[in-house]
């Protein structure tokens, strides 16, 4: 029996892959594009993966956030990404 598809991954991989396809077709200059892009390719990975550390997600949303936020024609899919970050929960408390 072939287990059932966690549904956070593909809400993950599903905004990951509206970021870009929205990144893809800016047409204006973007500093750190190569970060957002790296951070995308990372976060789309763990959609993949078997297990998912939450604080790691956060952090990648955050570099993503912080390259592209001010890029008005990518608040709905950034909106999208956080929402399914945010469909894994909070991070495990550090001792």
């Amino acid at each position: 029996m072939v287990p059932a598809a966690d549904p956070r991954k593909a809400a993950l991989l599903s905004a990951v892959v509206r970021v870009r396809r929205a990144l893809a077709i800016h047409p204006g200059w973007l500093a750190d594009r190569e970060v957002a892009d790296e951070e995308l390719a990372r976060l789309e990975a763990v959609a993949g993966a078997g297990t998912v550390e939450v604080a790691a997600l956060r952090h990648g949303l955050l570099l993503v956030v912080g390259a592209l936020g001010s890029v008005s024609a990518l608040t709905e899919p950034l909106r999208e990404l956080r929402g399914a970050v945010a469909l894994f929960g909070e991070p495990p408390e550090r001792c």
